[in-house]
C-alpha cells in the first residue's frame, strides 16, 4: 500500500495491515520514493536528529541572548532550577528546558543550525520531548531516530489536510501540529499501537484548538518560546493520555479538519501580523517601539 498522506487513519490502516509500526511503513516507502536504501534515508533522519540534539546542548548558554533583548537566559535558569536546586514539579520534564532557546537559532542563524520541525517557530517541540524520554529513560538512539518518521507522517498529513503555518492557522498550526508530532512520537516509543498513536495526535491538537500567533514585534520570540514549552508538555500529557487507552472522542483526521476551519475563522490580525492579541498590548507596543522606532508598532 502506498502511502499518500491524506489521512491519520490511512497510516494507521497501513501499519496495522502489515504489522508494523507507522515509522517502519514510512521509512520504507520513503526509500523506495527516493530510490535509496532505508538505512541511507535513516542516516539522513538521524542527522537531522544530530542537529536537534546539539542546538539543545547550544541552547542552554546563559549568556546567550536574541539581537532584541526580548529573551535569552530562560533554559539555562530552568534547568539550573531542575538540576542543581531539585525544585521542579515533575520529574520528567528534568531536561526538558533545553528547549526553550532552541527557537534562538531562526533568530540568530550565525550561531547554530535548528531543524524546522514542522517550522522554525515551533523547533523547540519535538526535539525537547524525544530528548527528554531519551535521557531519562536511556533509550537507544535508533528508537528515537525511528519515531521521528512517525512525527513526519503525522506532521505531513497535517500540512496537507489544514497548515503548519502561522500565518495561515494561527499559532495551533505551529506549535499545535508540532505537539501532535511530537505526541505521536512519544507514543509510539513508549509501544503504543498505531490507533493510539492517532488518538495522541488528535489529543494534542484539541488541546491548541483555536491558538492564536500573536508574536511581540513580529519576532519569533515572545510568546513563541514559551508556547514552545507548552507544546512539549502537551505533547506528554497526550501520550500518556492514549497511551493509558484513553481514546480521542473525535477521530484524529476530523481533529485536523476542525483546526483547518478555525485557523480560516480566525482574525488575520491574529494570524503572524503583530497587530492582535499580545503584540497589541500596551506593553507588546512599547517593546515594539523600542526595538524598531516610535512608529513601529500597528496593534495600537
Amino acid at each position: 500500500m502506498k502511502l499518500k498522506y491524506n489521512t491519520v487513519e490511512e497510516l494507521v490502516e497501513a501499519a496495522a495491515s502489515s504489522q508494523k509500526k507507522i515509522s517502519e511503513i514510512v521509512l520504507e516507502q520513503q526509500a523506495t520514493d527516493m530510490e535509496s536504501t532505508v538505512e541511507e534515508v535513516y542516516t539522513t533522519m538521524e542527522s537531522s536528529f544530530d542537529v536537534m540534539r546539539q542546538s539543545v546542548i547550544s541552547g542552554l548558554d546563559e549568556t546567550l541572548r536574541s539581537p532584541s533583548g526580548l529573551s535569552g537566559g530562560s533554559a539555562a535558569k530552568l534547568k539550573k532550577k531542575a538540576v542543581e536546586e531539585g525544585k521542579t514539579t515533575t520529574v520528567i520534564f528534568l531536561e526538558m528546558p533545553s528547549a526553550w532557546h532552541l527557537l534562538l537559532r531562526n533568530l540568530i542563524p550565525a550561531w547554530e543550525k535548528i531543524v524546522a520541525a514542522p517550522t522554525a517557530g515551533s523547533c523547540g517541540v519535538i526535539p525537547a520531548a524525544l530528548i527528554s524520554v531519551m535521557d531519562e529513560y536511556d533509550l537507544p538512539k535508533r528508537d528515537i531516530v525511528m519515531s521521528l518518521f512517525t512525527a513526519s507522517a503525522i506532521g505531513m498529513v497535517i500540512a496537507k489536510c489544514a497548515s503548519i503555518a502561522g500565518a495561515e492557522g494561527g499559532c495551533q498550526a505551529e506549535v499545535g501540529s508540532a505537539s501532535a508530532m511530537a505526541a505521536a512520537a512519544l507514543t509510539e516509543i513508549f509501544d503504543g499501537t498505531p490507533q493510539m498513536v492517532s488518538d495522541s495526535c488528535a489529543i494534542a491538537l484539541k488541546n491548541t484548538m483555536g491558538l492564536v500567533c500573536d508574536p511581540v514585534a513580529g519576532l519569533v520570540e515572545v510568546p513563541c518560546i514559551k508556547r514552545n514549552a507548552m507544546g512539549v508538555a502537551n505533547a506528554f500529557t497526550a501520550s500518556e493520555l492514549a497511551c493509558a487507552g484513553i481514546k480521542s472522542v473525535i477521530p484524529a483526521d476530523e481533529v485536523i479538519l476542525a483546526m483547518r476551519q478555525v485557523g480560516q475563522l480566525m482574525s488575520t490580525s491574529l494570524k503572524e501580523t503583530a497587530e492582535g492579541g499580545l503584540a497589541a498590548t500596551p506593553t507588546g507596543c512599547r517593546l515594539c517601539r523600542q526595538i524598531f522606532g516610535p512608529e513601529a508598532c500597528s496593534g495600537e
